[in-house]
This record gives structure tokens, sequence and C-alpha cells, in this order.
């Protein structure tokens, strides 16, 4: 295989990919955050409204889309200094890759309830 083309495609890439995309989902969702909060100086009513908006069932699903968001971005980035500082990380590099990834399902399996569990009293009562 021609050097520097380990990750063309692979595994590796699509983490590469997956770990900016969340880092700059992440980032939008703080800016928003910032800026909502900040609204409480300017309109309390305004304010109001906004999290008001914020208890329906869409954005709870947009909740849980940051919850995978920041938990896959947690564990990605735990593989990536372990592959940087440990001797023979690039060697497990796509073992860690999946071991990760199924500690993130089960992470989002476990998150289903408490970040959902009110949307769905919404949706079907309670």
């Amino acid at each position: 295989m021609p050097a520097g083309t380990l990750y063309r495609g692979r595994e590796g890439m699509w983490s590469w990919v997956a770990h900016r995309v969340t880092g700059v989902l992440i980032f939008f969702f703080l800016f928003v955050h910032v800026l909502d909060t900040a609204l409480v100086r300017v309109s309390p009513e305004a304010y109001d409204n906004v999290v008001a908006t914020y208890k329906t069932w869409p954005v709870a699903l947009l909740e849980y889309g940051l919850v995978a968001a920041i938990l896959f971005h947690a564990l990605n980035g735990l593989r990536i200094v372990a592959v940087d500082f440990w001797a023979k990380g690039p060697r497990y590099q796509k073992q860690m890759l999946w071991s990760a990834m199924g500690i993130w399902i089960v992470l989002m399996v476990g998150a289903v309830y408490p970040v959902l569990g009110h949307a769905a009293r919404a949706v079907f009562g309670s």
C-alpha cells in the first residue's frame, strides 16, 4: 500500500470525518445555547417562548442527536489520544474504533429513556 493511503476510504477515514462533523455540530449547539441564554436579559418573555419550544418532541429528537454527537466525539477523541500517544496505538486503531462504537451504541441505548422519555409521554400520554 502506498504511503499516506492507510485511511483512505476505510474505517479510520470515516471516523475522521465523523469526528469533524460532530465537532462542528457541537460548536453550533454551544453557539445557539449562548444566544438563547443571553435572550433572558433582552426579553424574558421571548426567552420563555424559546424554552417552551425546547419542550417539544422534535427538539427532544435533536437533543438525542446532540447526545449522540457528544458521546461519539468524546469516545473517538479518547481513541485518537490512544493512537497518538500509545506506541502500539496505530496497530490497534481499528479494534479501538470498533470498541468505541460498541460502547457508543450501549450508551445510546441507555440514553433513550432519559432523553426521549418526556417526548414519548408528550406524544402518547403518560
